[in-house]
């Protein structure tokens, strides 16, 4: 039996940028977890209705998506939806780092994407989602 792809959300209004990104992550970021399977989302209310509904176990989102962006919309979602999934935040700034992380975005990507890099960002950020297993009751 193989194990269950993860859903993974990516938002921007380019479907470039959206492309890029999908590209750069793969689709298997790690040896080590499962295949993913994306999700794309050009429009906020795209996004509202794919987390509140659960379907996403990450969400990637574009800092620079107009005419609302990711950065003011992950701290939107952390605000407002009571389990939300890990975010990732890219921006082309180095700057809006600080943004990103007011926006309590769980990591943080720059554009040009590295491969090598958002792939380790992503799978670091799934690998902290995990649920441990527990031993007795």
């Amino acid at each position: 039996m193989t194990e269950q792809s993860q859903r993974i959300l990516v938002f921007s209004h380019k479907a470039g940028v959206r492309e890029a990104i999908i590209n750069a992550v793969g689709r298997r970021p790690a040896a080590d977890l499962s295949r993913v399977e994306y999700v794309e989302a050009e429009g906020v209310a795209d996004v509202l209705a794919e987390v509140d509904a659960g379907a996403v176990d990450l969400a990637i989102l574009d800092g620079e998506a107009q005419p609302t962006g990711g950065i003011g919309l992950t701290r939107q979602l952390k605000h407002e939806i009571a389990d939300c999934p890990p975010i990732v935040v890219t921006i082309r700034r180095h700057d809006d780092r600080w943004l990103a992380t007011w926006s309590q975005a769980d990591a943080v990507l720059e554009h040009p994407l590295d491969p090598l890099t958002a792939a380790e960002t992503v799978a670091g950020v799934l690998r902290a989602r995990r649920v441990p297993a527990v031993n007795g009751g």
